[in-house]
């Protein structure tokens, strides 16, 4: 039976957006750091789950393992004392709640803006590359498919996902109420990643006609832009892009670009000039906002734009909540089953082993005919032996009280513990 699931969880809820910054993982520090934890831990299955609002390890051991995670994250990242993220970390090692968490998380009951569709897809990389890295067994295949399907029955079946209340449309939601008094305002969009795509098409709903784009990789760029009706321009011309832009707004990742008062005029801006972080680690630093007309808003700050959607969504928070209920206990009478189905698979075969040593013994004495009589027999009391412990552990499986009955029964005829 599979009673290990744990959960370390470092979020919006937890810590400020410097110490998130600390922690966040791109995808290849994703994999780095499932490939660690698979050489340097117990951990059996293992899902690594990193966005702007969270830092998340998901694993199966035996053991708290969260100092050892601490550590491997920040090795990752590139600093060994861990004192300064550790009390921001909260482990949650009773697998019912580590496993409502991760359906909480999924489905968005979590999010900054609650409902946000996107940390579904950044949950669905995350099973992707831990796939990839063979951290995932039976138990976390089949718990996150039925997050899957939850969120399919979320969406049908109430109104938590009507409206746009996600991060990238509260950011478009803030660029329209910030240039409301503005004719035809110049939007300048850096990096076209998820949340900068998203942004960007967003745009096309609003009266927002403006947007500039640009990308390291400038086909990327290229390709938005003929999405969005926008224009592009090489990453060089950014600074220039910069001065006649009255909003910039930048998803690129802190640690290979960054907005800073040196690079900017001494003497600030004639006139107001906002920009909008949706990075992380953060790619504009606070102190632009130190100059003349300038503005900062960061994604702590980009949230419940869209009012009367997050109404909505929160209105339907208790049907969501019903519906993961009952995704729940279908998953977990799943976890029952599985376990109840190999511990009576074993004890049948354990029972087989003994009636082939007695039938063994008997066969040397006995002819053709009675050897298949004695097989018959022996065959038709086994099944019938089986029978009743079988009807009462599925009845107990049904009460919820069947682990008692799996460890005795495996105590009994010394069976291995089977695992989900």
């Amino acid at each position: 039976m599979q009673t290990s699931f744990k959960a370390l969880s470092l979020s919006y809820k937890t810590a400020p957006i410097a110490v998130r910054e600390m922690v966040s993982l791109n995808e290849i520090g994703c994999k780095n750091l499932l490939d660690k934890l698979k050489e340097f831990t117990s951990a059996q299955e293992v899902l690594v789950l990193s966005t702007c609002n969270r830092t998340e390890v998901y694993y199966s051991a035996e053991t708290d393992l969260s100092k050892e995670i601490i550590k491997l994250i920040a090795i990752e990242k590139g600093f060994l004392a861990t004192s300064a993220i550790a009390p921001y970390f909260i482990s949650l090692q009773n697998h019912d709640e580590a496993v409502r968490h991760l359906f909480n998380v999924a489905i968005g009951l979590e999010s900054q803006v609650v409902g946000d569709f996107q940390i579904l897809n950044q949950v669905k990389n995350a099973y992707q590359w831990a796939t990839q890295a063979d951290t995932v067994g039976p138990f976390l295949h089949r718990l996150l498919h039925t997050i899957f399907f939850t969120n399919k029955r979320v969406s049908n079946e109430t109104a938590f996902r009507d409206g746009a209340a996600s991060v990238a449309y509260a950011t478009v939601e803030l660029v329209e109420e910030l240039t409301q008094q503005m004719e035809n305002p110049r939007v300048l969009m850096l990096g076209v990643g998820e949340m900068g795509s998203t942004v960007c098409l967003n745009f096309q709903k609003t009266r927002i006609k403006n947007v500039v784009v640009a990308n390291r990789t400038h086909h990327k760029a290229v390709e938005l832009a003929q999405r969005a009706n926008a224009t592009s321009i090489y990453w060089e011309a950014i600074q220039e892009e910069i001065a006649l832009a009255d909003v910039v707004i930048s998803s690129v990742p802190g640690d290979c670009f960054q907005i800073s008062p040196e690079n900017l005029p001494a003497n600030g801006f004639s006139q107001p000039k906002f920009f909008l972080d949706l990075s992380m680690p953060r790619s504009i630093a606070k102190e632009v906002a130190t100059l003349p007309n300038a503005a900062v808003y960061n994604v702590d700050t980009i949230k419940n734009r869209a009012t009367e959607a997050l109404e909505k969504r929160l209105a339907s928070v208790p049907a969501v909540e019903q519906i993961i209920t009952e995704s729940i206990e279908e998953f977990q009478n799943w976890v029952q089953e599985t376990g109840f189905t190999a511990t009576v698979q074993q004890f049948k075969n354990r029972l087989e082993e003994i009636r082939q040593q007695e039938v063994a013994r008997a066969l040397k004495k006995l002819s053709g005919q009675e050897r298949e009589l004695l097989e018959s027999v022996t065959k038709n009391i086994l099944n019938k032996i089986v029978k009743l412990p079988v009807l009462e552990l599925k009845a107990a499986c049904q009460r919820g009280e069947s682990d008692a009955l799996l460890e005795g029964l495996s105590s009994l005829f010394q069976l291995e513990k089977q695992e989900a």
